[in-house]
């Protein structure tokens, strides 16, 4: 499902006209990302977590030139879904 489909969506299903629901798609959007950037969670109950995790530092290989490099210890932003949303996916028949 593409960011367009989801606002298809949601404009089906409230009434709402689609570019209304695209800027405020996009609003949201931006407000994780401003939030993880700056390095604060974001809750959203019954759904998951928009969280930031923490990298270690770690020594890798480049095979083709057979050198070791060190990677630096960096921040990633990662998705943790809730446990109502683990269990209805795991549970959905087709």
């Amino acid at each position: 499902m593409t960011k367009a489909d989801i606002v298809n969506e949601i404009s089906k299903n409230t009434g709402i006209e689609k570019v209304t629901v695209l800027k405020t798609v996009e609003a949201f959007m931006d407000s994780v990302k401003n939030s993880l950037t700056h390095g604060k969670n974001v809750y959203l109950r019954g759904f998951g977590s928009f969280i930031v995790k923490e990298r270690a530092e770690k020594t890798a290989r480049n095979i083709s030139k057979n050198t070791t490099i060190i990677i630096p210890a960096h921040n990633i932003p990662a998705f943790k879904p809730a446990k109502t949303f683990v269990n209805k996916v795991k549970n959905h028949v087709k």
